[in-house]
C-alpha cells in the first residue's frame, strides 16, 4: 500500500488533507498560505471538536462531499 493523500477541504488560507500512511494510519496535514493562517488552523484544532452524524440528504447538498454508500448484503 502506498501513502494516500485526499484533499478534504479548506479552512481560511489552509488546504486540509487526510493522509493515510503505508501502515494504514490516517492523520491530517495542511498547506497554508501564511504563518498566520497556519496559527489560526492550529488554534482551531486546539479547541473542542464536535463530530456529528448527518443525514444523507444533507450531505448531498454540500459540494465536494460524497455520501457513504449504503451497505449491500451479499
Amino acid at each position: 500500500m502506498e501513502t494516500k493523500v485526499e484533499t478534504v477541504g479548506k479552512v481560511g488560507g489552509c488546504l486540509l488533507k487526510a493522509v493515510t500512511t503505508v501502515d494504514g494510519k490516517t492523520h491530517f496535514e495542511s498547506d497554508c498560505l501564511s504563518k498566520e493562517d497556519r496559527d489560526q488552523l492550529g488554534a482551531i484544532f486546539e479547541e473542542e471538536a464536535i463530530l456529528r452524524i448527518t443525514p444523507k440528504a444533507f450531505v448531498e447538498e454540500i459540494p465536494g462531499i460524497e455520501p457513504v454508500p449504503e451497505p449491500t448484503e451479499s
